[in-house]
């Protein structure tokens, strides 16, 4: 049964177009073609880059932090209470009304201080700003890795005997599905689509410890797409086209996460600066040339050369799924950039508010009471304030 699973889910006319079959993409003749095959050495490479990320994070992280002046802040904490934490663990970290009298009743303390350990324990569930900045510097390190890795395999690459100084298909969308699916490939793409699946692995890998934000969801959702549409573009042959939309992507991702950085630093103009270039990249790379330029090319060409089959329907149906998170994220950016403009930033709606006692005559500690700005990968959060958490 699952030899029959196998050779149905690696049938020709799933993947290929019509009269071509996986024999026609074995190596020969010097000219060596992508398999499958090759994507099981990212599984390892991606523990790789969560063994470096961690070290990268303590030794080089965490210095720069402390020469950007990334200061912590002091956080009351929540006096152990079992009624309370059972609760929380169990129940719900928001308790309603009612339950908040109950639970009062149950640990002998008053309604207002039961509220007050509630929002006491969830601030120490937030995480803290050294490990925002961490993470913004990693995935800002390899983003701009990355994308000159990328501008580095589309331009000026050998192919072969051959040495262009431009790619034709660079400029020249049509160029991408010449001779498709016979087009041997190259070390430099090779690494490059290891390199960028291994990393998105790592990061669906680390989610969960990773810091989490409103759109978690979106998030998961866009680094499965992700790696579905490389995977699917390498075994498939759609190399040329893969190269491009990575290197699109890279395009913005790493001005987002320098930003983030000298948010959590406290710079804010630098900030607002690096964003207002991250909203303008974002939208040309995924408002206009993704959809008019590179969809276009992936939807309209290969029917010029072949009738449609079920690869094309499905890497069309993951890019549109991207699409659609890419104008949701826009959305965004937008508003954002509206409020910034005209002076009505407060916070960011995704953001997780660190929570302030204030109400109840307690003084928020080092700027607890300030609201938290978020700047999450492919899509943007601004802070407008000098000493803003998050």
């Amino acid at each position: 049964m699952l030899q029959t699973l196998y050779d149905y889910f690696w049938w020709e006319r799933l993947w290929l177009p019509v009269n071509l079959t996986w024999a026609d993409l074995e190596d020969r003749d010097g000219r060596v073609y992508a398999k499958a095959s090759d994507l099981y050495i990212t599984l390892p490479l991606a523990l790789l880059f969560l063994i470096v990320r961690y070290f990268f994070e303590i030794y080089v992280a965490t210095p720069l932090a402390a020469l950007l002046n990334v200061k912590e802040k002091t956080r009351l904490r929540a006096s152990p209470n079992p009624t309370l934490e059972n609760f929380y663990c169990t129940s719900g970290k928001h308790p309603k009304q009612a339950e908040v009298e109950l639970l009062s009743r149950q640990s002998g303390l008053s309604s207002r201080q039961v509220e007050r350990w509630f929002r006491r324990r969830r601030n120490q569930d937030r995480p803290s700003l050294l490990k925002k900045f961490r993470e913004a510097s990693w995935r800002f390190t390899f983003y701009l890795i990355a994308f000159i890795a990328g501008m580095a395999v589309i331009v000026d690459v050998s192919e072969g005997r051959r040495k262009e100084l431009e790619k034709p298909w660079f400029y020249d969308m049509k160029e991408v599905w010449k001779g498709y699916p016979i087009q041997s490939t190259i070390p430099s793409q090779y690494w490059y689509y290891m390199i960028e699946l291994s990393f998105y692995w790592s990061l669906l890998f680390s989610i969960a410890s990773d810091v989490k934000r409103k759109d978690f969801k979106e998030q998961v959702i866009h680094h499965v797409a992700t790696i579905i549409l490389i995977s699917f573009s390498w075994f498939a042959n759609y190399i040329r086209a893969g190269t491009l939309i990575m290197a699109l992507h890279d395009s913005s991702d790493y001005l987002l996460e320098s930003a983030k950085m000298f948010n959590y630093a406290g710079w804010k103009n630098t900030c607002n600066n690096i964003f207002i270039v991250f909203a303008i990249v974002f939208i040309i790379t995924r408002l206009v040339i993704l959809p008019f330029w590179i969809l276009h090319c992936t939807v309209v060409y290969p029917l010029q050369l072949y009738p449609a089959f079920f690869g094309y329907y499905f890497f069309n149906s993951m890019m549109g799924v991207l699409q659609v998170l890419h104008i949701f994220w826009a959305y965004l950016i937008l508003r954002m950039a509206h409020k910034f403009v005209t002076g009505k930033l407060v916070e960011d709606e995704r953001s997780d508010r660190e929570e302030t006692e204030s109400s109840e005559g307690e003084e928020a500690i080092t700027g607890g009471g300030m609201k938290s700005h978020h700047l999450a990968n492919g899509h943007p959060i601004l802070n407008n304030n000098h000493r803003k958490n998050d």
